[in-house]
């Protein structure tokens, strides 16, 4: 509010100054020296008042700015404080304790797991494997069934190929 009123004020200043500085100039055409320079003096002094004003005006701007950066940082501070006081609420809940105890219980388990696939791979016999591999050999040698090579010599040079004769273009026709 106070920046506004201070605009309007140099407004005013403005306008006045124009006005003086008009006169000031009749009065030098009618030959009257000495109110045209009382006049010119007056005007002097508003053009020193137009600055300080201005220099108000900055400086309230920049308050301003101030006043909204430091209400952003309120902001950025009061999320700290409830993260951190979140952060905290979850140390609560989960202890470090608890988390070794998980950790522990998940590589047992783990283990345990490994233990059981041991057991089920060790409980294949030595005939069950060579039947097993049988088997495999079996499968690839149905999908690898290859042609058989020709007896015969390959030709030592290319024929060339016979050219491709050239189909005449169908003509379009406009359908009616």
């Amino acid at each position: 509010q106070q920046r506004d009123k201070l605009k309007q004020f140099q407004k005013r200043v403005g306008l006045n100054m124009q006005r003086e500085r008009a006169l000031a100039r009749q009065l030098l055409q009618d030959g009257k020296r000495e109110k045209a320079l009382l006049l010119l003096k007056k005007k002097r002094y508003q053009e020193q008042l137009l600055d300080r004003t201005e220099n108000q005006i900055s400086n309230l701007e920049r308050m301003v700015q101030d006043i909204e950066f430091t209400q952003i940082e309120m902001k950025v501070i009061e999320g700290l404080k409830i993260g951190n006081e979140c952060l905290n609420k979850m140390h609560q809940v989960m202890s470090i304790e608890e988390v070794e105890r998980i950790i522990g219980e998940t590589q047992d388990a783990v283990e345990y797991q490994r233990q059981i696939d041991e057991i089920l791979a060790g409980s294949l016999t030595e005939e069950d494997e060579d039947a097993i591999l049988e088997e495999l050999n079996a499968i690839t040698q149905e999908e690898m069934e290859l042609p058989e090579v020709p007896s015969e010599p390959l030709p030592e040079k290319i024929p060339e190929a016979s050219p491709v004769k050239n189909r005449p273009k169908p003509e379009l026709v406009a359908a009616s």
